[in-house]
C-alpha cells in the first residue's frame, strides 16, 4: 500500500476501505508507517471526517492491535464511558452497582488530564489499590466479583495509545471520528454486550455545546451498531460540577456516601440514569441494591481484591488530609444561580488535583467539598465551598477563583 496516496485520497474526502485502514494502523504500530505520515493522515481526517463504516473500521483495526477480553458463555458484559467532567465520580458507584445486578463489568478507565478528573487517580487515592492489573488477573477478578476497575495495559489497544499521543501534539484531538474510534476501541476491546455513554457538554466538558455532544453521541452509536453492540448515549450538561466535591480523595469519600444510600441527589440520579440502561433490572431494584448496602459491599470486595484494605475507607479523610482547609464564606445572602464547572475545574487543577501533562503527578488530598448547588438559598455568612490546599497561598489563590465561579443573586 502506498501511504502517501492513501493520505492524499483522504485529504480529498474519499472513503477508504476497511482493508486500507487496517493496513495503515497495522503499519503504524509496527513502525512501517512513520509518525509524520500518521500525523498527515490524522489532519486529513480532522478536516474531512470519516463515515460510520470507516470509523468502525478504524475502531476494529485499533482493537486488533492488541489483546481483548474474553468472557464465559452466557455472561452479560456491560460498561459505561464518560467523556469527562468536573466532580464526576459516577464510575466508582456504577461499576459495583451494576455488578450486583448480575452483569460482568470489565471497566478499563483513564487518568485525568487538564481540568477533568480521572477514575484511576481517584481509585489510587485508596492506599494500596492497584489499577495496573494484567489481563489474566483482571479475568480472575471478574470471575470472582463480576467487576474489575483497571488501567489500559501495554497490550490493550496499543494503536490507540500511540495514536492519541500523536494527536495530542499535532492539534488533531478534537476530531469527532478520531475521538469516537479512540473511545470505542477501548470499550469494544472489553467484548461488551451493552455500553452506556455519558456524553457531557458545557463549561466543564470537552464538548462545549449540546450540538457537538449530539454529534459525538451519534457517531459512537453508529460505530456500536456497525460492531453489533447495543450502545446507549445520555447527554448530561456539565455547566456545574457533579455532586459537592472536586478532587481525588474527596470524590471517593462522596462516592462512598452515595454507596451508603446518601450523598448528593444529582450524583445518585445520574448513577441510576446510566445504570438502568445497561443493568437489565429496574431502577427501583438498583436503588434497593444501593440502599441495602449490596453495592457498598461489592466495592469493598473490589478494593480488597485489587490490593487495598476496606478498613481504610472510613479513614480516607485522615489518610489524605490537606495541611490547609479553608471555608469560603458568602458575603451576601440570596439564591445560588450558577456554579461554573470550568472555573471550579481550573481552580482544582491549580491546587494540584489534576495534571496539565500526562507525566504530572496529582495530589490526592487537595480540592473542594461542601460546594453549594444552583437553586439553593444561602444566608450571608454561609459556606460557599471548603478548600483543601497544600499551602495558605494556594488556598487564597483558589478562593479568588471559586468566588468568581459561584454566582449568588
Amino acid at each position: 500500500m502506498h501511504i502517501p496516496t492513501l493520505i492524499a485520497r483522504k485529504r480529498e474526502g474519499e472513503e477508504l476501505s476497511k482493508e486500507e485502514i487496517g493496513c495503515l494502523i497495522e503499519g503504524y504500530v509496527s513502525g512501517v508507517v512513520a509518525d509524520y505520515q500518521m500525523s498527515a493522515f490524522a489532519m486529513a481526517v480532522f478536516f474531512k471526517g470519516m463515515t460510520a463504516v470507516e470509523t468502525a473500521a478504524l475502531t476494529n483495526a485499533m482493537i486488533a492491535s492488541g489483546d481483548v477480553f474474553s468472557h464465559p458463555k452466557g455472561a452479560v458484559v456491560v460498561d459505561k464511558h464518560s467523556t469527562g467532567g468536573i466532580g464526576d465520580k459516577v464510575s466508582l458507584i456504577l461499576a459495583p452497582l451494576v455488578a450486583c445486578a448480575g452483569c460482568r463489568v470489565p471497566m478499563v478507565s483513564g487518568r485525568g488530564l487538564g481540568i477533568t478528573g480521572g477514575t484511576l487517580d481517584k481509585l489510587e487515592s485508596i492506599p494500596g489499590f492497584r489499577v495496573g492489573v494484567s489481563m489474566d488477573e483482571a479475568g480472575q477478578i471478574l470471575d470472582k466479583l463480576g467487576v474489575v476497575m483497571m488501567g489500559q495495559t501495554d497490550r490493550f489497544c496499543p494503536a490507540d495509545k500511540k495514536l492519541y499521543a500523536l494527536r495530542d501534539v499535532t492539534g488533531t484531538v478534537p476530531s469527532i471520528a478520531l475521538i469516537t474510534a479512540s473511545i470505542m476501541s477501548k470499550k469494544m476491546a472489553e467484548t461488551l454486550d451493552r455500553l452506556v455513554l455519558d456524553v457531557k457538554y458545557g463549561t466543564g466538558a470537552f464538548m462545549k455545546t449540546r450540538e457537538d455532544a449530539e454529534t459525538l453521541a451519534e457517531g459512537m452509536r453508529a460505530v456500536g451498531k456497525e460492531m453489533g453492540v447495543e450502545v446507549f448515549a445520555l447527554l448530561n450538561e456539565m455547566s456545574e460540577p457533579t455532586g459537592r466535591t472536586v478532587g481525588n480523595v474527596l470524590e471517593v469519600i462522596e462516592a462512598l456516601e452515595c454507596l451508603d444510600g446518601g450523598g448528593p441527589a444529582d450524583l445518585r440520579e445520574v448513577v441510576l440514569d446510566l445504570s438502568e440502561k445497561i443493568a437489565g433490572v429496574s431502577r427501583s431494584e438498583l436503588e434497593a441494591l444501593i440502599d441495602d448496602g449490596s453495592a457498598r459491599r461489592k466495592f469493598e470486595e473490589l478494593v480488597a481484591m485489587q490490593g487495598g484494605d476496606p478498613a481504610d475507607l472510613p479513614r480516607l479523610s485522615e489518610i489524605h488530609k490537606a495541611p490547609v482547609i479553608r471555608e469560603v464564606i458568602s458575603e451576601n445572602g440570596g439564591t445560588v444561580i450558577g456554579v461554573d464547572a470550568g472555573k471550579i475545574g481550573q481552580a482544582s487543577l491549580e491546587l494540584g488535583a489534576g495534571r496539565s501533562r500526562a507525566e504530572d503527578a496529582v495530589d490526592f488530598a487537595v480540592g473542594f467539598d461542601c460546594l453549594v448547588k444552583s437553586g439553593e438559598e444561602l444566608e450571608a455568612g454561609g459556606t460557599l465551598v471548603r478548600i483543601h490546599a497544600r499551602s495558605v497561598e494556594a488556598a487564597v489563590a483558589a478562593e479568588v477563583k471559586v468566588r468568581a465561579a459561584i454566582s449568588v443573586s
